[in-house]
């Protein structure tokens, strides 16, 4: 008995001896395939290796300046995004990120002027009312020459100089100015905080009972400032608003939805709607001051982005007529990447749809009135809002 037990263990362990063999055997042969296509994939081309390859390359035998490691990166990032066929999703450089950050939060550290080009390619300077640049005595017109003598060359943009032009508040920046017959001059001026309202109003003077609101951009101030100006023409004993949208290339969307449900009672101001399916809704904030007073929009091919969601939301919901122009049509999400160095990425992430769920990307909004801006200096415009709300006035 002892005997027959003792075949059938050897046997036993010969059987589990061999079957350990046979799994060491397969997991080696496995580690060893999994380790060689490891090591494949180690010494195999990468694209960006052969993105620096070139560059190599390039440093080593090209005649001519080679552009900075920064340049080319940039460079790359911009060339790369292009091939997303999408003009919302792009790359910022830090100077540009600046400004559009002093865009959206309404105030900045400078010395308030406005700069253009003239037809000639000189960057012209026109003074804030009260601001540090005209106490210093920056005239209209001017022409600048130069910013902390960094002299403004053929390919300085524009918002190249208001980047130099801005930094901290109480810092000196000194302007070189042209002002014929006068000899080029130097101005140092310390920067203070200026300013910049999104949303400016009045009493018509052809109308003393009509109310005029222009909404610049939305920004951090916006919802402040529009609860301001319709408490201000409210007290002026205004029987009705136009709300003028034109060329408001957009900005926040919060400021946006406020703005909105100041005119609104209830219901929903818009729908943003991801690329998973993800179905987020924007309701109407309580406590609108004006929904109930008299209104119109003016609206045109500027009108994009947040205002069009502020215009298409009015509409919709039937409180007040769009007149004008088609606006620009753009209703597409962007979130906006911080980077390391200053720079910021936005990405299309969701497109935006108003209340009747039209699709503004691509589309627009369609006036109810249409009205084309016209040549010369009148306003037809808003001639033609000042009627529309007066007949509708009478007719009531």
């Amino acid at each position: 008995m002892s005997t027959i037990m003792s075949d059938s263990t050897l046997r036993l362990q010969l059987t589990i001896g061999l079957l350990l063999c046979l799994c060491l055997a397969f997991t080696a042969g496995f580690g060893v395939y999994w380790l060689w296509d490891e090591v494949e994939q180690a010494i195999a081309p990468k694209p960006l290796g052969v993105f620096w390859e070139a560059w190599d390359r390039v440093e080593q035998h090209f005649y001519g300046q080679v552009p900075s490691s920064r340049e080319r990166t940039y460079g790359a990032i911009r060339e790369t995004l292009n091939l997303l066929d999408d003009p919302y999703t792009f790359f910022v450089e830090p100077q540009s990120r600046e400004l559009e950050q002093d865009q959206m939060h309404g105030s900045y550290g400078g010395i308030g002027v406005t700069l253009w080009c003239d037809t000639e390619g000189h960057t012209v300077l026109s003074p804030y009312v009260n601001s540090p640049a005209e106490r210093a005595g920056v005239c209209e017109g001017d022409i600048l020459l130069a910013v902390d003598a960094k002299a403004i060359a053929d390919e300085t943009t524009v918002d190249d100089v208001r980047a130099w032009l801005h930094g901290e508040i109480g810092t000196p920046v000194t302007l070189t100015i042209s002002r014929p017959p006068t000899p080029p001059f130097d101005l140092t001026i310390d920067r203070e905080e200026i300013q910049v309202p999104s949303v400016t109003w009045h009493v018509l003077d052809q109308a003393p009972d009509i109310g005029y609101i222009h909404v610049r951009g939305f920004t951090e101030r916006t919802s402040d400032e529009i609860l301001n100006a319709l408490q201000k023409l409210r007290q002026a004993e205004t029987s009705s608003l136009i709300l003028d949208l034109r060329d408001n290339p957009g900005g926040l969307i919060d400021p946006a939805v406020a703005t909105a449900s100041q005119f609104l009672g209830d219901g929903i101001v818009l729908y943003e709607l991801s690329r998973d399916d993800q179905e987020r809704i924007f309701r109407v904030q309580s406590g609108g001051v004006s929904t109930s007073i008299p209104l119109i929009v003016l609206v045109n091919g500027g009108t994009a982005s947040a205002a069009e969601i502020v215009a298409g939301a009015l509409q919709d919901h039937g409180r007040a007529p769009l007149m004008g122009e088609s606006t620009f049509g753009k209703g597409a999400v962007q979130l906006i990447y911080d980077l390391s160095d200053g720079s910021s990425l936005h990405v299309t992430s969701a497109v935006w749809l108003t209340p009747n769920r039209h699709q503004i990307q691509g589309q627009g909004l369609t006036p109810d009135i249409y009205v084309p801006c016209g040549d010369g200096p009148q306003d037809k415009q808003l001639d033609r809002a000042v009627d529309y709300l007066q007949s509708q006035r009478r007719n009531d």
